[in-house]
């Protein structure tokens, strides 16, 4: 049988052919997909079991964003970061190279983060190098060999909080279904950081209530005293610790705490004497 005769089977135009290579092709990108849904599934799972209660902010933050890392494809390092005060606050990164390129990005106030975050978009870049989205910033990255970025806001009820940052060394690494994915996971990624945000404001704020009460007593404790060295009131003692505080210049419940330390001294000694 010759080349030329056109029985001859072949892969070009045998239709059961075309359809095998075709049904490949097919489960190969269904079990593209299903890896990648296994892997946005596992994330999703840790991240609703994550302690936010148990951890310090910036922990929370790494953790989410190895998150995003582990579920979206292409994906080699990533970072988050928070608007705090209408500025960028609270930056955190899975690997040093994007510790480098975050630093590089806030340093010149250019980048796909501050425009996720600044206008609450999703912002992907294959080729920063020669993105004129970002034409100082791109060039910088590349020539770290970063060329690949996916920016999304994390979006809530109260607002845009911030951004989770994605990047690959690869061009191009971060096709549709990535920003998809990576869209899907910034929901409840955006509620984990609000809530994580929300416990660090609270403990912060009781920290500085419980600070307050015991500066508090420290000076009431430190007034008694100065009352029954003098024999004064409870308003002259207070600005005889008020004028040492300014004369002094340290804050007046230093000046209570060093008083009621003296006194403490001054007991202990009595009490060897006798």
């Amino acid at each position: 049988m010759s080349k030329n005769d056109s029985s001859a089977p072949n892969a070009a135009g045998d239709p059961d052919a075309i359809s095998s290579k075709g049904n490949g092709a097919a489960r190969s990108l269904q079990a593209h997909s299903v890896t990648g849904d296994d892997e946005l599934r596992s994330s999703l799972v840790a991240l609703s079991q994550l302690a936010t209660g148990q951890m310090e902010l910036a922990d929370v933050l790494t953790r989410v964003a190895e998150f995003a890392v582990a579920a979206i494809p292409g994906a080699e390092g990533g970072g988050l970061t928070l608007l705090e005060r209408d500025h960028h606050d609270t930056i955190v990164a899975t690997s040093p190279f994007v510790t480098q390129v975050d630093a590089i990005q806030y340093g010149i106030g250019e980048g796909p983060c501050i425009t996720a975050a600044t206008e609450g978009r999703t912002l992907r870049s294959g080729s920063l190098g020669t993105d004129p989205q970002w034409p100082l910033f791109g060039p910088r990255v590349a020539r770290l060999g970063v060329h690949s970025a996916l920016s999304i806001p994390l979006v809530t009820p109260a607002g845009v909080l911030g951004a989770m940052n994605i990047y690959s060394h690869a061009h191009h690494a971060f096709d549709d279904h990535a920003a998809r994915i990576g869209g899907l996971f910034s929901v409840p990624a955006a509620i984990a950081v609000q809530n994580a945000q929300v416990l660090a404001q609270t403990k912060r704020l009781a920290d500085h209530l419980q600070n307050a009460l015991t500066n508090r007593a420290t000076i009431d404790h430190a007034i008694g005293i100065v009352m029954s060295r003098i024999g004064c009131g409870p308003d002259e003692a207070f600005d005889r610790l008020r004028q040492m505080s300014q004369s002094e210049n340290q804050k007046l419940h230093v000046i209570a705490l060093n008083v009621v330390g003296e006194a403490v001294r001054r007991a202990r000694a009595r009490h060897v004497g006798t």
